[in-house]
């Protein structure tokens, strides 16, 4: 696996939380924790933006994307907002995590709970090449829910 080295800045209100770490040697992505005071409570259909308490620097060519976490959704209804939430390699504020609370109770956070995943990845450039006609494909101009139906023949 190929390894990206990322600087990072601690702010203060980040003191004493570990830095984001992998839960597992294969894991993509890295657990965010909550940089709060101490606890907040996120009621149902609310939001909250958490903070993390890291600023990071991100190399040339590379993204960081911030990702729900599948225990928080399925055991409290918490997920991310504007997921995943991109941060640009020129973006030097801190990480911040949009949390909508869908679930029918109100969520309880604490300092230093995991609240979102962290997964760093290349960037491609695009460069346009207008074309008059593009070739046709088996799918054609089938979307939204038409691949595995009928309707992706009908799309042509």
């Amino acid at each position: 696996m190929a390894e990206v080295v990322v600087r990072i800045m601690r702010l203060a209100h980040g003191a004493g939380l570990d830095l984001p770490d992998y839960a597992t040697r294969l894991a993509a992505g890295l657990d965010l924790k909550c940089a709060i005071d101490d606890e907040i409570s996120i009621q149902p259909m609310e939001s909250a933006l958490l903070p993390t308490g890291i600023v990071l620097a991100l190399p040339e060519g590379f993204e960081a994307q911030v990702r729900p976490r599948s225990g928080l959704a399925l055991r409290r209804g918490l997920t991310i907002l504007n997921s995943p939430g991109t941060i640009d390699a020129d973006y030097r504020g801190e990480v911040m995590v949009l949390l909508i609370n869908l679930g029918k109770e109100p969520a309880r956070l604490r300092r230093g709970d995991r609240i979102a995943q962290l997964v760093v990845a290349p960037v491609s450039r695009v460069r346009w090449q207008e074309q008059a006609e593009l070739e046709n494909t088996e799918r054609g101009s089938g979307g939204y829910g038409s691949t595995g139906t009928n309707a992706r023949i009908n799309a042509k």
